[in-house]
């Protein structure tokens, strides 16, 4: 560290000079928290220690204070800086909500836990009139935000002031929702999304469209003053709340999900020019391949395996990785590429795709078709039999495809049943690419990532966009082989840009913070599986208790409960390794047609290796973070979407099965009611505490169960139960169930009467006829924290 840089950081953390030896005594946590809470910059052991001017043995008593104050909740740890749980970091990525009632606008973490309870709610202080270079954000704009604690705050009230640095993205002006015809000629729309609870919509005569009453809309808001209702005139009719098609518009039009593409965008892609070899090496003679699900569009990458005949690396391979060369059609500062980062990623949903990059460049330019010529980064790997990485370098190349495979398609090659274009290519193509699958896979169970078994369910629609089923597709060896060769090219990516000192977005997964260890540990416990208070956290950890409980009735549920205790994987220049995947460093480089992440990978190498003039531009630390918590926020945006739209689309598919009894498992368990997932579908739904019997249901929240305070009868989670559908409402993407399976029992104290226990009914009387979505937000239920990707 310079003179200079290490001055700086004493400014930003000064020393408390102790005035006596008891002043070295460690501070207490009191005076940790308000330290971190006051200080700028990154906080660590050291700098507290610095600060309040501990001595050696002090320095001792410290890390025994904050591991105790981390055990206790009050502290996390995230990219190796120590954080308040009770507080929010300086600068933050918040979301415009509402207007209170004195007219100022109430914003709320774009990326919040919900775990650690209730989101705090940040006040902004605007300007009642704009001011030229002062940003003006608006209800629903996404704004990076410095904010400083209220003190005084009440509860319910905002806990934090914020100042906002820059608006970065205006999403304010629409709303999704279900219009209701009016007496005045105008009407109201109710809308969909239940952050928006209450707050209708007023639509006034002529500004109501073709939207008759009862149909799904989407709305633009023309006023929206500080006091009465919004009003608004009907932008575009999504169709019928009975149509399957339509439910997917809602989550794209709910999220602010951009999916019309700007005319100078278009007018970019459709006067790209396909690639030549000009600057690039052939490698059309590699019998490269491409294999995906079935249904592709864009095939971005392509993967092929040869024995290395160098003597020195016995029963090693070669393997070659072909990746779209996007960077070459989507320039720095141009208009796909601003369209590109306010994306951030291509959103999948059951029936449309809503891609990053046009058609003409993720379906064409840059789809690694068979027997066309396409433009493509080429990684050159050579691999031990034991499947250690021994060197790589990447190439700016011209490739063509020798096939398109499915994944189903290749493994039934393997597995001996090949067909007319897999029979040509089984020995020299798909042998060879098994076999250096096999050592890749030495490596992978040498190196111990978190190895989860949550398979994903997938919707299957008709013609009509109607749910035929709902399936649990095959995990292949297929999809492992693909998975193992791009993890070890993200590899190679981030070694060459962090050796060359280029600025890059590392794909960060921190360690699980000590908070959500001990959930872990108090859900294990009721399991009989003890959880280690001492020792590092390390995906071995996990494993070997995922091993314990494998094809036992507790298998799904523990992988479940131990994905939750995991933090959110994100983009950020600031390393901290990838827990997950175990390794100590890790970028996004495989997918750039559907990930801004990797377009940024791309171009980095080729600014690092002089593979072109469309590398990376000038970019500082505080311009990547930017860009990291942008496309962060989108990864989460449109998990979200996906999600919900799964969720809307099965409970449409149920709506016909009211009063059906399905076998179920209890996956979620709080003051409210029992969660619960359906064993054939995957589907979610709710089982209120008032319906579960005759008597009052306790809610224990260290065993994880409800417990009736009279009978002792209880419900855990993990527990399998039988259940009934009562209600489905499709637009809410909610289900509400009742209990048909008697709890197990418990010892209870007593009541005063001295009255004996009786068992409850199974299925007891329902006396709630209606739930809310709300009441599922408490769940702490999937949040599907994607690590181990691509």
């Amino acid at each position: 560290m310079s003179r200079h840089s290490r001055s700086a950081k004493a400014a930003q953390h000064p020393r408390r000079t102790p005035k006596s030896p008891e002043a070295r005594l460690a501070p207490t946590k009191d005076e940790i928290l308000a330290f971190i809470a006051s200080a700028k910059g990154k906080i660590g052991k050291r700098e507290i220690a610095r600060h309040f001017g501990l001595n050696a043995s002090s320095k001792i008593m410290l890390k025994r204070l904050l591991r105790e104050m981390q055990e206790e909740g009050a502290l996390e740890r995230k990219r190796g800086a120590l954080l308040n749980t009770s507080t929010l970091p300086p600068v933050i990525v918040a979301d415009v909500l509402r207007r209170d009632t004195h007219g100022d606008l109430i914003a709320v973490p774009a990326e919040w836990d919900e775990m650690r309870g209730a989101a705090p709610l940040v006040v902004l202080d605007t300007p009642r009139r704009a001011r030229e270079g002062m940003p003006m954000p608006g209800l629903n704009d996404r704004v990076l935000v410095r904010v400083e604690a209220i003190d005084d705050a009440e509860e319910g009230e905002p806990a934090y002031s914020g100042k906002v640095i820059k608006v970065l993205s205006h999403q304010a002006k629409r709303a999704v929702g279900v219009f209701r015809v009016g007496k005045d000629g105008g009407g109201r729309i109710l809308p969909i999304d239940k952050k928006a609870k209450g707050q209708e919509i007023a639509v006034p005569e002529g500004a109501t469209g073709e939207a008759k009453d009862g149909d799904l809309v989407s709305v633009e808001l023309t006023r929206d003053h500080r006091f009465g209702l919004k009003t608004g005139r009907v932008r575009e009719r999504l169709g019928s709340t009975t149509s399957e098609r339509a439910i997917s518009l809602i989550a794209i039009h709910t999220h602010e999900i951009p999916n019309v593409f700007p005319a100078a965008a278009l007018k970019e892609a459709e006067a790209a020019e396909e690639a030549t070899l000009k600057g690039r090496e052939d490698w059309r003679n590699i019998p490269l391949i491409t294999i995906d699900p079935a249904d592709a569009k864009d095939h971005d990458d392509a993967v092929q395996a040869e024995y290395d005949p160098d003597p020195d690396n016995p029963g090693g391979f070669i393997l070659h990785v072909a990746i779209a060369d996007v960077a070459a059609y989507v320039r720095p500062n141009s208009a796909l590429d601003g369209e590109a980062l306010e994306r951030g990623n291509s959103v999948y949903f059951p029936d449309r795709v809503v891609p990053m990059l046009p058609e003409r460049i993720s379906n064409d330019l840059c789809s690694l078709k068979p027997g066309v010529n396409r433009a493509a980064i080429g990684l050159r790997m050579v691999i031990s039999a034991r499947g250690e990485k021994q060197g790589h370098s990447f190439h700016r190349v011209l490739i063509r495809s020798a096939a398109k495979l499915a994944y189903q398609q290749a493994q039934a090659a393997i597995d001996g049943k090949t067909d007319e274009v897999t029979q040509p290519l089984l020995q020299p193509i798909l042998r060879p690419l098994w076999d250096a699958y096999a050592a890749l896979k030495k490596a992978r169970e040498k190196r111990e990532p978190l190895d989860l078994d949550l398979p994903e369910r997938k919707l299957i629609l008709d013609k009509q966009g109607h749910v035929e089923d709902v399936i649990v597709p095959e995990r292949l060896d297929a999809h492992r082989l693909i998975e193992e060769f791009m993890v070890l090219s993200n590899v190679a990516a981030a070694e060459t840009l962090e050796k060359a000192r280029i600025p890059l977005l590392y794909r960060i997964h921190d360690n699980p913070s000590l908070e959500k260890m001990q959930g872990l540990r108090d859900f294990l416990d009721t399991i009989g599986i003890t959880l280690p208070k001492q020792g590092s956290v390390r995906p071995e950890l996990f494993n070997r208790i995922l091993a314990r409980v494998k094809d036992t009735p507790n298998s799904t549920l523990c992988n479940e409960v131990i994905l939750r205790s995991q933090a959110q994987a994100e983009y950020s220049p600031d390393n901290i390794g990838h827990f997950g995947l175990n390794l100590r460093r890790y970028a996004h480089f495989t997918s750039p047609i559907r990930r801004y992440s990797d377009l940024i990978v791309h171009r980095g190498l080729i600014r690092a290796l002089g593979l072109g003039a469309d590398g990376l531009p000038d970019t500082t630390p505080d311009q990547m973070r930017e860009i990291g918590a942008r496309i962060s926020a989108a990864e989460r945006r449109a998990m979200a979407a996906e999600r919900e739209t799964t969720d809307r689309l099965i409970a449409i598919f149920l709506a016909d099965r009211i009063g059906a009894s399905f076998r179920a498992r209890i996956s979620g368990v709080t003051r409210a009611g029992l969660f619960v997932k359906l064993d054939t579908t995957g589907a979610d739904g709710f089982i209120p505490a008032s319906t579960l019997g005759d008597d009052y249901f306790r809610h224990d929240e260290a065993g994880h169960a409800l417990t009736g305070s009279r009978t002792g009868e209880s419900y855990r989670l993990g527990d399998g139960v039988n259940v009934r559908l009562v209600e489905a409402l499709p637009m809410a993407g909610a289900l509400r169930f009742e209990m048909l399976s008697e709890g197990r029992y418990v010892k209870v104290k007593p009541s005063r009467g001295g009255r004996t226990r009786l068992p409850s009914q199974p299925g007891g009387g329902s006396r709630q006829n209606t739930f809310k979505k709300s009441e599922m937000s408490q769940r702490g239920r999937r949040g599907a924290r994607r690590f181990d990707e691509e």
